[in-house]
């Protein structure tokens, strides 16, 4: 598909075509993980109008917010997805942040940093800071608006799905040096054909080799295959796959679905038959629709009560 590549400053323009409101810094001051360099944010606009970005330096969050009249007090924050190389930020970002908020959920769209060593000292723990950074923040910004402080979610796509699930079993030890004690643990968790295992016969091999480089060592491999980080704590979980998916194999939700259950976490699983990888929104191979499973999956949870 033709692309046409353009340097956009903090990459907030093309998004101002999908934002219900303009999309903000999620660090107050300086970034922290982060050294000077000359790189510039790219974003290019596919001839079907999506949006990819790539070499994020201002990590950001876009808002979504739900007529007044619908909202619930419910967040979702949205990790696109691209092999932790860039960022889907229509199809997997805006367009089911619309859809959320027709569930009378406030939608954050979350522009994370990539790995990248030019951009960040540790570039393994970049996404996971700003990850952690956006629950943070929302969190503490919940009254104003409008939100249940326990009652903020995190949704993820393919390398997404990686990052939010880390951040689903990763949070007792936030990254970083902070003397803020707010919980930076998701209050439930949604993976739409996560990258979950860095294990040699699971593994996206592209978002490894970008998070972890060519050759991680065990001990990383065994960290961040994250069926092998589920405990008890571990938020409830929604998981959609196809198991036609040739880019990330279907084992990778069902042993995260399979851990969940070896530890008393409340998961429920949708498998489609085909529908491949990346189709956002909506599988074109069934008449299904997964975000009314999702719809059905939150009332059932009292996520949608007022």
């Amino acid at each position: 598909m033709k692309a046409l590549w353009s340097t956009v400053v903090m990459g907030c323009l093309p998004l101002l075509l999908h934002a219900q409101s303009a999309p903000f810094s999620i660090y107050s001051n300086t970034i922290p993980n982060s050294r000077p360099s000359s790189l510039q944010e790219k974003s290019i606009t596919l001839e079907n109008g999506g949006i990819r970005v790539s070499d994020v330096v201002q990590p950001t969050l876009q808002v979504f917010r739900p007529a007044r009249d619908k909202a619930n007090g419910t967040a979702v924050i949205i990790c696109p997805g691209g092999g932790y190389v860039r960022l889907s930020m229509d199809n997997e970002g805006s367009d089911v942040a619309k859809r959320l908020t027709e569930m009378g959920v406030t939608a954050f769209v979350l522009k994370y940093r990539l790995p990248n060593d030019q951009l960040q000292p540790d570039k393994t723990t970049a996404p996971l800071q700003d990850a952690q950074q956006a629950i943070r923040l929302v969190r503490q910004r919940a009254a104003e608006y409008g939100l249940n402080p326990t009652r903020i979610g995190l949704m993820g796509f393919s390398a997404g799905g990686h990052l939010a699930s880390t951040a689903g079993t990763h949070f007792a030890q936030p990254i970083g040096a902070t003397t803020d004690a707010t919980s930076v643990r998701p209050d439930l968790l949604v993976l739409l054909y996560p990258v979950i295992s860095f294990t040699d016969s699971l593994a996206h091999a592209g978002s490894r080799r970008s998070l972890l480089g060519p050759t991680p060592t065990p001990d990383q491999i065994h960290l961040y295959s994250n069926e092998q980080q589920v405990t008890p704590q571990t938020p409830p979980t929604f998981l959609v796959h196809a198991q036609d998916d040739q880019t990330v194999p279907v084992l990778n939700s069902v042993r995260f679905y399979e851990a969940c259950v070896r530890h008393s976490v409340p998961a429920e699983m949708h498998l489609y038959p085909k529908g491949g990888h990346g189709f956002g929104l909506r599988n074109p191979t069934t008449k299904d629709d997964w975000a009314e499973r999702l719809q059905n999956w939150l009332d059932a949870n009292s996520w949608l009560a007022p």
